[in-house]
């Protein structure tokens, strides 16, 4: 075997290796799975703690019970969201999906730069809600400082979420440039 053709051989079973390490992935999406059993789990036992005090609470009582159950289901969401999606980038398809009239409209098209705008959209939607109840549930007693960096955070929060978005029109419009060059290219040679 010549030298070229060793260097190929083991060039071929690099990316072998390498190309099959995605599996390696795997069992950290079906751990999210199992962690969204776990959100369930306490997303009922919520409901129930809810429908057993729900005769005493205020207004504003119900709705801090409410959204954090929103709060959950947020977070549920975005296990599913990154779950399917990491699943399909960075493994393989899901080919039992693939056909069926309950699909996610987004299944299959979210790449890795529309899952990050995803999971910042659901973290300032989450951090939201966490400021609306600590406002239903103030007193006499918050703490200013503790308050202003939980603002802080949230508009940071926000301000990537629009940095993100902005740099992903950016992106865009330079492969549509990218597009409309390469096809004034072509109209030119002919």
């Amino acid at each position: 075997m010549s030298l070229k053709d060793k260097r190929h051989w083991l060039e071929d079973k690099s990316e072998k290796l390498l190309f099959a390490s995605r599996w390696l992935l795997s069992p950290m999406y079906i751990i999210l799975i199992l962690i969204l059993l776990l959100i369930l789990w306490k997303f009922v036992g919520d409901v129930i703690d809810f429908i057993q005090i729900m005769n005493t609470l205020t207004d504003d009582e119900w709705i801090i019970h409410v959204l954090e159950l929103l709060d959950l289901t947020l977070v549920a969401n975005l296990v599913v969201i990154v779950a399917f999606s990491g699943y399909e980038n960075f493994i393989s398809k899901i080919d039992v999906a693939e056909e069926h009239r309950d699909r996610p409209s987004w299944m299959g098209r979210l790449d890795f730069s529309g899952l990050k705008l995803k999971i910042i959209g659901s973290v300032v939607a989450i951090s939201l809600i966490e400021l609306l109840q600590d406002f239903l549930n103030a007193t006499s007693n918050i703490d200013p400082n503790v308050e202003f960096w939980r603002i802080a955070l949230h508009l940071t929060f926000v301000l990537t979420g629009l940095v993100f978005a902005g740099m992903e029109i950016l992106s865009e419009k330079r492969h549509e440039m990218k597009n409309k060059d390469h096809l004034a290219e072509i109209k030119n040679k002919f």
